[in-house]
């Protein structure tokens, strides 16, 4: 059973920056994908960025391209999203999840991943 833990969420003014990071246990990762998601109150999930964990290939939302980064380590079976240049569109719940399997659609949909952490709140402020 995988678990991801995240941490490094918080409250930031416009234009600031947070590292959000995404901590696994259960299974050392190879072949899965890392996913970021995000979810605003009265929104539906949308998808932020993920990561091939073989190769890292990354994959990137139109609007926080440029922004965000997306990586991953090996060593530490850890992901994490660099978020710069933040603005208060970005204010959501952020969700780390992972993707085992080879169904469920694209590497942006949310029904692909089986593993979900709990959240880390970011708060951008105008």
């Amino acid at each position: 059973q995988v678990q991801l833990v995240e941490s490094g969420g918080g409250l930031v003014q416009a234009g600031g920056s947070l590292r959000l990071s995404c901590a696994a246990s259960g299974r050392t990762f190879s072949s899965e994908i890392m996913g970021w998601f995000r979810q605003a109150p009265g929104k539906e999930r949308e998808f932020v960025a993920a990561i091939t964990w073989s190769v890292g290939d990354t994959y990137y939302r139109d609007s926080v391209k440029g922004r965000f980064t997306i990586s991953r380590d090996n060593a530490k079976n850890a992901g994490y999203l660099q978020m710069n240049s933040l603005k208060p569109e970005d204010t959501a719940a952020y969700y780390c999840a992972v993707s085992t399997r080879e169904y469920g659609g694209g590497i942006a949909y949310p029904p692909r991943y089986n593993y979900w952490g709990q959240g880390a709140q970011v708060t951008v402020s105008s």
